[in-house]
């Protein structure tokens, strides 16, 4: 991630980023009723909101994320729920002292904003980050093949179907009206 992308990040912690709506994604909340608890990864865990959600309904959780403002937020919103989670600053592309596996690894919005050799990284370290069985749950906007900036292309998807198993993919548009997915990928058993 360039210097100027990544201070943009920052600065938009010293308010609220507009993508830290503080609400559990249905899609999370849907894979919790239908999955035991376990271990789980958040990358790119933001304020923490997902990760929380995840630690009340019994996960052992680290979140990280790159912006210590945001884990310092995330860390202080955990303490006042009276929740336990492990929240670190980190590369989502290179994380480092973090016992794997893991059950589920969750990312919402982190990998869409990585540059193409930042998401040959992540991908590299994914398998070795999921327990067998264990799910990859991604939310990504896509964007065409073409343009510059952020978002999912199909290689993207090839790539990550390349060591892993796409379980399912749910389409929809994100607040901008751009195309989006959920995927659920797995590591075989």
């Amino acid at each position: 991630m360039s210097f100027f992308r990544r201070l943009s990040f920052i600065l938009w912690y010293l308010r609220r980023a507009p993508w830290d709506s503080g609400i559990v994604p249905p899609e999370v909340e849907a894979f919790l009723r239908t999955h035991p608890s376990g271990r789980a990864l958040d990358l790119g865990c933001g304020t923490g909101t997902s990760s929380m959600a995840l630690a009340a309904a019994g996960w052992t959780v680290t979140g990280l994320d790159f912006v210590p403002r945001a884990i310092k937020i995330a860390q202080r919103n955990a303490k006042k729920a009276g929740l336990t989670v492990d929240f670190r600053v980190g590369d989502v592309t290179r994380p480092q002292d973090i016992r794997a596996p893991f059950d589920l690894v969750l990312d919402i919005g982190c990998f869409h904003g990585l540059s193409i050799e930042e998401k040959l990284r992540y991908l590299d370290n994914l398998p070795a980050l999921l327990a067998p069985g264990g799910t990859w749950l991604l939310y990504g906007f896509f964007k065409p093949e073409e343009a510059p900036g952020p978002g999912l292309v199909p290689a993207d998807i090839s790539r990550l179907t390349s060591s892993l198993t796409l379980i399912q993919r749910q389409d929809g548009k994100d607040k901008k009206d751009r195309p989006s997915a959920w995927l659920w990928v797995e590591r075989a058993g």
